[in-house]
């Protein structure tokens, strides 16, 4: 069975649960790694490369964290999955020529099929659902007022 890598199936938690979660203040990384048991060396990590790539703006300060750079809308899956995908190593070149010839191009077309359907899902389809599973949203945190 195809399986998206551990890395990528994490860091599409983590920006869904900044989508899900969204609220006036950044969503912090404690609370996602809390939330979806993402452990903080795989998230942190992903999240710049997902800051460098536009998808997320980081917020710095003790009340800092994360949240979506664009409309959760014009966020796509395979957004998310190309950019974390992208510092994969590179396939060996190795094999035969059955390999190279046939079953490799084979799974690229796969792959490019498998892409052009996770451009059809962005992250509003995934909130979408998450509220018809009904999934619970984090509670509200915030303080109206601070000694």
């Amino acid at each position: 069975m195809l399986r998206l890598p551990k890395k990528t199936m994490f860091a599409l938690d983590a920006v869904l649960d900044v989508a899900y979660n969204a609220r006036p203040d950044p969503v912090q990384s404690k609370d996602i790694t809390a939330r979806q048991k993402i452990p903080p060396r795989y998230l942190e990590q992903a999240m710049q490369q997902l800051v460098r790539a536009g998808i997320l703006k980081g917020v710095r300060g003790p009340r800092g964290g994360y949240t979506l750079a664009r409309e959760r809308r014009r966020i796509t899956v395979a957004d998310i999955v190309r950019v974390i995908s992208s510092d994969d190593e590179p396939e060996e070149d190795t094999g035969s020529d059955l390999g190279h010839k046939v079953v490799r191009p084979l799974w690229n077309e796969i792959q490019l099929e498998i892409v052009d359907r996770l451009s059809e899902i962005t992250l509003e389809d995934l909130c979408r659902r998450a509220e018809s599973a009904k999934v619970p949203k984090a509670a509200s945190n915030t303080r109206d007022f601070t000694i």
